[in-house]
């Protein structure tokens, strides 16, 4: 599965790097992109943990960037 999710108030290219690092760690991630540009978080996983993994990376993003919110429709 592969879904893409807005980013508010994602401060700088850096931190979008340090995040895509992370989420890409996460077990059962094929492929995560993070665009500081767009403000848009994609990432490709394992269908049947998909929710846990979207969570997981919520959290993930959250230690590196506190200030940033993660739109989750």
């Amino acid at each position: 599965m592969k879904k893409t999710f807005k980013l508010i108030d994602l401060d700088c290219a850096n931190c979008a790097a340090k995040m895509e690092d992370a989420i890409k760690k996460l077990d059962g991630v094929t492929n995560a992109t993070v665009s500081f540009m767009t403000q848009k978080m994609t990432i490709e996983a394992d269908d049947a943990k998909f929710d846990e993994i979207v969570k997981q990376a919520v959290k993930v993003c959250k230690k590196v960037e506190p200030d940033c919110e993660i739109v989750l429709k």
